[in-house]
């Protein structure tokens, strides 16, 4: 697991924000919440900005690889990715949320980077 260099300790509420917008995804915002937060912290707190980034670029690299597995359905190949993506980004999504509750921030594998 590849994790990012360590961050100034979290304070107040920077925990619960890193937390929810790793979990946006079961909360049904996965783009919205980690945009809103990274624009609304990005100035204040590095812990934050880091979180909501990656937990944003996660969610991007998701839709894409969900779209192109889409679009493979046809060849049969494309629902055992589906399936595979979904346990993938379910499991990974939770690592990420226990390193942002441990006052970490974790570097999901296989994101493209979009939003720097």
């Amino acid at each position: 697991m590849d994790t990012l260099p360590p961050l100034a300790a979290p304070r107040g509420n920077d925990k619960i924000w890193a937390i929810l917008c790793h979990l946006s995804w079961f909360i049904g915002v996965p783009f919205l919440l980690p945009l809103v937060v990274y624009l609304a912290m990005r100035g204040d707190s590095d812990y934050v900005t880091a979180n909501a980034l990656e937990a944003l670029n996660f969610h991007i690299s998701v839709l894409i690889y969900c779209l192109i597995s889409l679009a493979l359905t046809f060849l049969l190949i494309g629902i055992p990715l589906l399936i595979l993506i979904g346990l993938a980004s379910l499991i990974l999504s939770i690592i990420a949320t226990m390193k942002a509750s441990e006052g970490g921030s974790y570097h999901y594998p296989a994101t493209i980077r979009l939003v720097k």
